[in-house]
């Protein structure tokens, strides 16, 4: 492999629990090299306020103005990406001058592409100045400007973990729930299954005050209400055929509403597992394997609905795999700042729906 650069990728998802960050050493094509990674939880403030901006957020216009507050927040967010390159570098013993480039994704406030409106905070020259290292942000806009839906971003990185493994399906579940099909061919499909932990980690917050149903213990107490998932399952996002994108706030936690805590927190596990499992109806051909990865892997009780929901396949964690499941998408965020620096494509008419594929980000150079 020539032309290897060492990248960080910054991933901090719309479960709003922190910041993923891993060193990648990758050419933008092959992976030369998995680094150390960590966990930068935010902190309870700063939690709270992403949450109520991102509440906010989903009642803006497309020339309406930004949440109040939004300027501050991002240099706040900023901040809290550039500790968390420090204590990377810290834990790898590492200094900036080893590191040629930082995958900055940002935090996710809402995202509509049917209404082609999206916003993620982050600034990416900012914190260029903070870490002296590069950084390549901004990866769904040139997507969005061709006519794309701007996610799902990672497949490509998907591709490069699984491609032996294919035909696979690689599903991440954060707050939303994505697919990624690897075709023996090198054939990519890709697109948002419905909701993920989102309505399952509100629905938590709400009735115990926890920030998620951890292992789903709350869901393994409650029963399913069929009828409820029968009626959520004829959404017509499920027949709309990929590719296709969600917001987080698509799918809310009051599809359960009226229901007991125990029973709210069951339903929703399992309408998240049957949608991932409606999925299939529009992957090219039946993957050999599920492969798991995000923060819903943890969840026994969604693992287990999600197992009794695809029969007769393999269902792994990415774990069982050999990946780092709590650091996919970190990986993918250094995997495609290479790739823009490379100027090769990091979405696909079948991932997003961009008529072609395309590069994208927007590199900021740091002054070292």
């Amino acid at each position: 492999m020539t032309g290897v650069l060492k990248a960080i990728g910054l991933m901090s998802g719309t479960s709003l629990d922190g910041i993923d960050a891993a060193i990648l050493d990758t050419d933008g094509e092959a992976i030369a090299a998995f680094g150390v990674a960590r966990f930068e939880p935010y902190a309870p403030p700063l939690r709270a306020r992403l949450r109520e901006a991102l509440d906010r957020a989903a009642t803006m216009t497309l020339d309406g103005p930004l949440p109040a507050g939004i300027e501050a927040l991002e240099r706040e967010l900023t901040q809290a990406h550039a500790a968390a390159v420090t204590a990377l570098l810290a834990d790898a013993d590492l200094q900036a001058a080893d590191i040629d480039v930082i995958g900055f994704h940002g935090q996710t406030l809402t995202h509509r592409p049917q209404q082609r409106m999206t916003l993620q905070i982050g600034s990416g020259p900012r914190l260029a100045e903070t870490t002296r290292i590069d950084v390549v942000n901004d990866f769904r806009a040139a997507d969005m400007r061709a006519g794309g839906q701007g996610a799902p971003l990672v497949p490509i990185y998907h591709a490069a973990l699984a491609a032996r493994r294919a035909p696979v399906a690689v599903l991440n579940i954060g707050g939303v729930a994505n697919v990624t099909f690897v075709g023996a061919g090198g054939e990519l499909v890709a697109f948002d299954t419905g909701p993920g932990n989102a309505p399952i980690d509100d629905w938590a917050l709400k009735h115990t005050g926890q920030p998620i149903d951890r292992d789903g213990a709350l869901a393994a107490k409650g029963r399913v209400i069929e009828n409820i998932i029968t009626h959520l399952l004829g959404h017509a996002y499920f027949a709309k055929p990929a590719p296709k994108s969600l917001d987080r706030m698509d799918f809310a936690l009051d599809m359960a509403r009226n229901l007991s805590p125990e029973d709210g927190a069951a339903t929703l596990t399992a309408f998240t597992a049957r949608a991932i499992a409606a999925a299939r109806a529009h992957l090219p051909q039946a993957p050999k394997a599920w492969i798991v990865c995000g923060g819903g892997r943890l969840n026994s009780t969604l693992m287990r609905e999600l197992r009794a929901a695809l029969t007769d396949v393999t269902v792994i964690t990415a774990e069982d795999a050999g990946w780092r499941g709590d650091f996919v998408e970190a990986e993918a965020m250094a995997y495609l700042a290479v790739r823009a620096i490379r100027g090769l494509p990091i979405s696909f008419p079948q991932t997003t729906g961009v008529p072609q594929p395309l590069t994208g980000g927007t590199f900021h150079a740091a002054r070292r």
